[in-house]
């Protein structure tokens, strides 16, 4: 009788232990899940709505030109675990050149968990006529995956830090593209790029940009252990712009 007891009680402790860490693993998993890198304050910044350019937060985040009419528009799929806010920076100067930019925030902050949501951005903008898609890091990859399945909508394509998979193959689109990455990135370097040139058309652009690591493709915070640049987040900025800007400007020309 006594040992049937100590069994139903060492039976309990068991089943509580588990519980408590059931539970334990529960908030982990989901503060893991929901983890994402933080806007800088320059990210911040550019979130202020101005004469020059309107942003919005809601249903994406939304920089749209004031000063005249806009026909072209650049979708932008965020890296994974990255706060959508930390490209703001970015994003609000290539709208100030008069294109209308739209990132949409990422279930989990991962685009892989929904590659289609340039869909809901396209049916909601009517007015513009040619679209260019672009993201950062596995952003990147699922926006030339967009690209791929979708080519009857999209104009232009620019890949930050990233490249295509192997099954979304570029080569017969005849659409600018460019894809853009740091020497010192240590994911999408020379090694990881260079022999995906053959999922591109023979035009594509192919920007190295000397003493570029993958995280200055954004403004967010990161630990000091991610950061591998030589050069300021600042000249990486112009690059990309530079590189980004001129595939809007071929696009919108229908280049």
């Amino acid at each position: 009788m006594k040992q049937s007891k100590l069994n139903r009680r060492q039976k309990y402790l068991w089943l509580g232990g588990l519980l408590v860490v059931l539970i334990a693993l529960g908030v982990l998993g989901g503060r893991w899940l929901a983890y994402e890198r933080q806007p800088l304050p320059q990210a911040t910044a550019a979130l202020e709505s101005d004469a020059a350019v309107s942003v919005a937060l809601t249903p994406w985040l939304t920089f749209t030109p004031q000063d005249a009419p806009v026909t072209t528009g650049f979708i932008f799929y965020p890296g994974g675990r990255i706060s959508y806010l930390g490209y703001a920076d970015l994003l609000r100067a290539i709208a100030a050149e008069g294109y209308l930019v739209v990132s949409p925030k990422m279930p989990l902050n991962i685009a892989a968990t929904n590659p289609n949501a340039a869909n809901a951005i396209i049916a909601a903008h009517t007015d513009i006529r040619y679209w260019v898609i672009g993201g950062h890091s596995v952003g990147g990859t699922m926006a030339a995956q967009y690209t791929s399945k979708h080519r009857d909508k999209i104009a232009g394509l620019v890949i930050w830090a990233s490249y295509p998979a192997d099954s979304a193959d570029l080569s017969a689109l005849d659409i600018p593209i460019a894809l853009i990455y740091g020497s010192l990135d240590p994911a999408a370097n020379d090694a990881q790029v260079l022999p995906r040139r053959r999922l591109f058309p023979e035009d594509a652009r192919f920007v190295r940009i000397e003493g570029g690591d993958h995280h200055q493709f954004g403004s967010y915070a990161i630990e000091p252990g991610d950061h591998h640049a030589t050069i300021s987040r600042e000249a990486q900025h112009q690059q990309i712009l530079a590189a980004t800007l001129d595939v809007l400007r071929r696009a919108s020309e229908g280049r």
